[in-house]
Parts: C-alpha cells; sequence; structure tokens
C-alpha cells in the first residue's frame, strides 16, 4: 500500500461500510497517512475487527437506512472526534440477481433503503458539520453499473444511477462553500460484495471490462484517498472512474 505520509494529518473521517472491502481499506489507508476514523456498520462484530485491523478510533453499528440512527451516529461521532472533514459513503448491497419482472418487492426496497436513501441520510446529517467549518470532502460510491446498467440488476444499477445524480446536485450546491462532493464509479473489484451475486453474474461483469480482470480494492481506495484529500480542490460534482476501460463517459 502506497502511503503519502502525512496526508490525512489532523483530519477526520467517517466511513461507512466501513467493516469491510472498500470502505476498510480505505480506512487503512488515511489512518496510516496520519488521519483519523470512525467506521460506521451495519455488525458490530466486524466492526470490532475492523476497527483493530485499520487503526480506526471510534465505531457505530447502525442501518443506514435509518434516519434517526444516522443522525445520533453523526452527533456522537462528531463529539468523539471534534469534527467531521470527511464522508465516505460505501456502503451497500446487491439485492436480488433477476429479471425486473421477476424483483422482489422486498428486494428492491431494502437496496434502495440502503444504496440511496441512507446514503442520502448520511449526507444530510454530516453536511452542515462541515458547512459550519468551512471545509469538506464528499466521497459517494457509485458502480460502473449506474452509467451503464447490469442486467439482471435493476435495483443496485438503479440506485447507483441515483447517487450519481444525487452527487451531482449536491456537488453543485455546495461549491464555493470549501465543501467538496464527488462520486467513484468503480467496475466490479475483488470485494465481499461479491458474497451476494451468483458466480455466472460476476464473469459477466469481468467479461465487460477491457483490461480483462476484476479490479483490486487498493486501486479504488487509492482514488477514494485522492477524491477525500486536500488536492482535491477544484473538482466537484463529478465522477471518477476505476472501471478498466470499461465506462465509456
Amino acid at each position: 500500500m502506497s502511503v503519502f505520509a502525512g496526508r490525512f494529518a489532523g483530519r477526520t473521517a467517517v466511513i461507512t461500510g466501513g467493516a469491510s472491502g472498500l470502505g476498510k481499506q480505505t480506512a487503512a489507508r488515511i489512518v496510516a497517512e496520519g488521519g483519523t476514523v470512525a467506521l460506521w456498520d451495519l455488525s458490530a462484530d466486524n466492526l470490532a475487527a475492523a476497527k483493530e485491523a485499520t487503526g480506526a478510533s471510534f465505531t457505530v453499528a447502525l442501518d443506514v437506512s435509518d434516519a434517526d440512527a444516522v443522525a445520533k451516529a453523526a452527533a456522537d461521532t462528531a463529539a468523539a472526534l471534534g469534527k467531521v472533514d470527511i464522508l465516505i459513503c460505501s456502503a451497500g448491497i446487491t439485492g436480488a440477481t433477476v429479471p425486473v419482472h421477476e424483483f422482489p418487492l422486498d428486494s428492491w426496497k431494502r437496496v434502495v433503503d440502503i444504496n440511496l436513501n441512507g446514503l442520502f441520510y448520511c449526507c444530510r446529517s454530516i453536511v452542515p458539520l462541515m458547512l459550519e467549518q468551512g471545509y469538506g470532502r464528499i466521497v459517494n460510491v457509485a458502480s460502473v453499473a449506474g452509467k451503464e446498467g447490469n442486467p439482471n440488476a435493476s435495483a443496485y444499477s438503479a440506485t447507483k444511477a441515483g447517487v450519481l445524480g444525487f452527487t451531482k446536485s449536491l456537488g453543485k450546491e455546495l461549491a464555493g462553500k470549501g465543501v467538496i462532493a464527488n462520486a467513484l464509479t468503480p467496475a466490479t473489484f475483488e470485494s465481499p460484495i461479491l458474497e451476494q451475486l451468483p458466480p455466472s453474474q460476476v464473469e459477466y461483469m469481468r467479461s465487460k471490462i477491457p483490461m480483462g480482470r476484476l479490479g483490486l480494492v487498493e486501486e479504488s481506495a487509492a482514488m477514494v484517498c485522492f477524491m477525500a484529500s486536500e488536492e482535491c480542490s477544484f473538482t466537484t460534482a463529478s465522477t471518477f472512474d476505476t472501471s478498466g476501460g470499461r465506462t465509456t463517459y
């Protein structure tokens, strides 16, 4: 893991979905680069292990689809860390892998609640903290599926497209106020979320990547860390691709 010594010195970050995958990898890197991290995740057991593995300072076990729980977590985290400079929304689920006409209603609603509503609740609760201090970096993790759509993944594709539109709106609202908001659009990379998918779906997504392989979580974490840093100072309301050549716009 390449480290920019001291890049996040004095900075604090909240990372949702922080107990595994991209969230966990990004947390470890921010800590290694001098930052202080709070991990939010649904699994209390996984949070305990991730806290030890990453060096995070604070954890909150919560369901991001619960707006009241998110608001409380934001207040508790700000009190514990003193401030919140960075928000990385990487919590997400895939939902069912079936055609639209067979999609279970409960799965559709759950994907929307986690991937889109939950991300909105997190931004809604933390943006005021950033505006008060006149500084912030927001990274919303979307997906190449939000740009191109994946068959048999309509809920996931729709919510990730929603994340892109939401981030563009948010970034424009905050432009000139010291708070930068961008979205990451990765192609499929090695992550525990792949366990939610049948092998045939993973192979389909791999086959669409011109580089001929899945991404590495470290590659997306490196991009997220740039997006979350002071160096990312003039690009907002935009998307950053880590797609192995798959995305076309």
